[in-house]
């Protein structure tokens, strides 16, 4: 019941935390609550994914993307996610997300979301995937497109070299799970 409530914070307040424009980190502040955590008595990793989809709802409220996709019968899609574990948030420790829409290619963006203590150390990064699915005419649209129908004249930077093995990574792994029956 809590992630509603999350989620209806984000939505509430996203106004006033004005437009979010593309490439820029917007961040959200949360609690460790006992809900969240595991047998560690920190956050657990489920509680990890759950906070960076409330960052990029964030984002998506923020840039305008889900009333364009509402109007347009678009549909926001993850593609996929690699985490990584750096530090523990214990507790009722106090943490940021910073989210971000990192670059682009294609019909697929890369999103990072970093979770920060108090104290400024990253304790876990998530990058992901996603698309945008145009409903009526059965395909996922090129990310520029996108970005022109929100007024964005943005122009996507070459994916580094850590964002490039992820994008790869990600295309061998959604090749062998079609292949398997």
């Amino acid at each position: 019941m809590y992630e509603w409530g999350r989620l209806l914070r984000v939505a509430v307040t996203s106004k006033s935390r004005g437009a979010y424009r593309l490439g820029e980190e917007s961040g959200l502040s949360f609690r460790c609550l006992p809900s969240d955590i595991d047998s560690n008595i920190h956050l657990n990793n489920a509680r990890y994914m759950m906070l960076a989809d409330l960052g990029r709802i964030d984002l998506f409220l923020r840039a305008g993307l889900l009333g364009l996709a509402r109007r347009n019968k678009w549909a926001p899609m993850m593609g996929g996610v690699q985490s990584v574990y750096v530090r523990e948030i214990k507790l009722w420790r106090r943490f940021d997300v910073l989210s971000s829409i990192e670059t682009w290619e294609g019909t697929q963006v890369i999103g990072r979301h970093r979770f920060v203590l108090e104290n400024g150390e990253t304790a876990a990064l998530i990058m992901t995937t996603a698309g945008v699915y145009d409903v009526p005419n059965r395909r996922f649209l090129a990310i520029d497109e996108v970005v022109e129908a929100l007024g964005a004249r943005v122009t996507p930077r070459a994916p580094n070299a850590a964002e490039a093995e992820f994008m790869g990574s990600h295309g061998r792994l959604r090749t062998l799970a079609k292949s398997l029956r």
